[in-house]
């Protein structure tokens, strides 16, 4: 099989990972700049590296350093919410004209009045009396107002505001999922939203400081495309990428991290496209009864968990199939002598742990690369649950993924 590596400098203990805009946006399983950075220092292909493509971008870490080391780069997420903070991640503005903008919106905030709101009706957001106090809605509105009328850069003070939207509720703090928080803590719980704001904001603009000190004048690209369906022509052309560094998704999120969940309060508040189905649209949410790939690396795993359960074998199988076609339109972008790093997760199903990097490298084997190394590390940074119910019964709960398997091909020439 795959041989793999263990190397403890890929863990990055203590190293701060909110470098210039990485600070922006919080995010459920992130990818640490370090990572990606090293990726691209050490494996980046030697004769040229002109255009990176991360096909599940999430938040952009990957693309913001590809951009630092002076590389074009393209990525693509269903999220809306993703796609609006690589989008503000990867731009570079004038941060003049953004602190004017502040300005007057900082101005406008003590002239906050029920009749100054334009907009009171919040019949987009699902349950939301359930989830907020009436007093931290009309304040977001009345944010969102001023975004509006004061600013030209509306995707940059967005982002804040996203932050904003999901801590003023009354979720429970740590949770990727929608777990309210207890009636006596509700009743003490009165955030100062504006403050909040003001806080998310002054981070940004340091966090843009930094980044636009040292970024070389490169493009990078947001995308929406689906690359389990098609890449299409007009985004990345075939054969046209030097490098892939991503992270993909280690299973279908209704059953490890709830990306739609964690997303649901900007995109209902934004009234982004797919706000309440997300999960369903991602990798494996749609059900199959049907294993259309093709893989010995992990036969004995999925008659593991057949034998188990059947229900729970046709969740994998769906994610599997979804990954399987991704990665071969993913590889049709490489040019040969390209480099993908994967940076993947090996997830218990019933207690039986899928070997993805097993899967990852196989398939693409079978798509004309060559399997370079698998770097195995420690996660010790990376926001995700620490335990999870495998088993899907309520509190048998195991410790979840504490290493990421780092899978690096070349392209055959």
């Amino acid at each position: 099989m795959y041989c793999r590596e263990i190397d403890n400098s890929w863990d990055f203990r203590d190293v701060d990972t909110k470098e210039y805009t990485h600070c922006y946006h919080s995010y459920p399983a992130m990818m640490i700049p370090q990572v990606a950075r090293t990726l691209i220092n050490n494996y980046k292909p030697i004769d040229k590296c002109d255009l990176l493509f991360d096909p599940y971008m999430g938040s952009g870490t990957s693309l913001v350093e590809a951009a630092l080391a002076n590389i074009n780069a393209v990525g693509t997420d269903l999220n809306p919410l993703a796609r609006l903070i690589a989008k503000v991640k990867t731009t570079v503005y004038d941060i003049r004209v953004l602190e004017d903008e502040f300005c007057e919106m900082q101005f406008r905030f003590p002239l906050f009045s029920y009749d100054r709101i334009k907009n009171k009706d919040f019949s987009r957001i699902s349950n939301y009396s359930y989830w907020y106090s009436e007093e931290s809605l009309l304040r977001l509105s009345y944010l969102s107002q001023l975004i509006s009328e004061c600013s030209v850069n509306q995707d940059f003070f967005n982002v804040a505001l996203s932050e904003v939207v999901r801590e003023v509720s009354f979720t429970r703090n740590g949770e990727f999922k929608r777990y309210r928080m207890s009636e006596e803590k509700v009743k003490t719980y009165h955030p100062d939203v504006f403050r909040l704001f003001e806080i998310k904001v002054w981070r940004n603009l340091n966090g843009l400081r930094e980044f636009k000190a040292v970024v070389p004048n490169v493009s990078v690209d947001i995308c929406d495309f689906n690359s389990t369906v098609e890449i299409p022509n007009s985004a990345i052309e075939s054969e046209s990428v030097d490098m892939i560094v991503t992270s993909p998704p280690y299973g279908d999120s209704r059953t490890t991290v709830a990306y739609g969940q964690f997303s649901r309060w900007a995109n209902e508040w934004f009234d982004f496209e797919n706000a309440h189905n997300l999960d369903s649209l991602l990798m494996g949410g749609g059900r199959t009864r049907q294993k259309l790939f093709l893989a010995e690396s992990i036969k004995k795993e999925l008659e593991q968990i057949a034998e188990i359960d059947t229900r729970r074998y046709y969740e994998v199988v769906s994610f599997l199939n979804d990954y399987w076609f991704s990665i071969q339109n993913v590889a049709n972008t490489v040019r040969p002598g390209g480099v993908v790093c994967y940076v993947v997760g090996n997830r218990n199903v019933k207690g039986v742990q899928i070997p993805l990097d097993y899967f990852t490298a196989e398939t693409f084997e079978r798509c004309g690369f060559c399997h370079v190394i698998t770097l195995v590390r420690e996660i010790p940074n990376k926001r995700m649950p620490s335990k999870t119910s495998p088993t899907n019964v309520c509190g048998a709960k195991v410790d979840t993924m504490s290493n990421e398997f780092i899978v690096v091909l070349k392209k055959n020439a």
